[in-house]
């Protein structure tokens, strides 16, 4: 699987980077026909504490999975994020699953 990173208005360093494609990777896991994933950076300019912007786009076979959070740091949002795909990617393959053997 594919995984391309966007940072919007500023520089991602290099252990934040790997630390998405390890965490948006470990996705394969729970569905098999992932075509690649877009991740997006973006930093809010508000004055309030929740100011980075995650979102992962993920697209499988016939569906586009779409998560998008806002919170106090990347790494946490990611983890949102993440889980939150693993929940909608089960869910897809078991769709999918049920409308095989019907």
């Amino acid at each position: 699987m594919k995984v391309f990173i966007q940072s919007v208005n500023f520089n991602a360093d290099a252990s934040l980077l790997k630390y998405i494609e390890t965490k948006v990777g470990s996705l394969s896991k729970f569905h098999d026909k992932i075509i690649d994933a877009e991740v997006f950076l973006k930093v809010q300019n508000t004055s309030g504490k929740e100011n980075k912007i995650s979102e992962i786009k993920m697209n499988i076979p016939g569906n586009e999975l779409m998560v998008k959070k806002e919170t106090k740091s990347f790494e946490e949002g990611i983890n949102v994020c993440v889980e939150s795909l693993k929940r909608q990617l089960k869910k897809s393959k078991e769709k999918l699953r049920d409308s095989v053997s019907v």
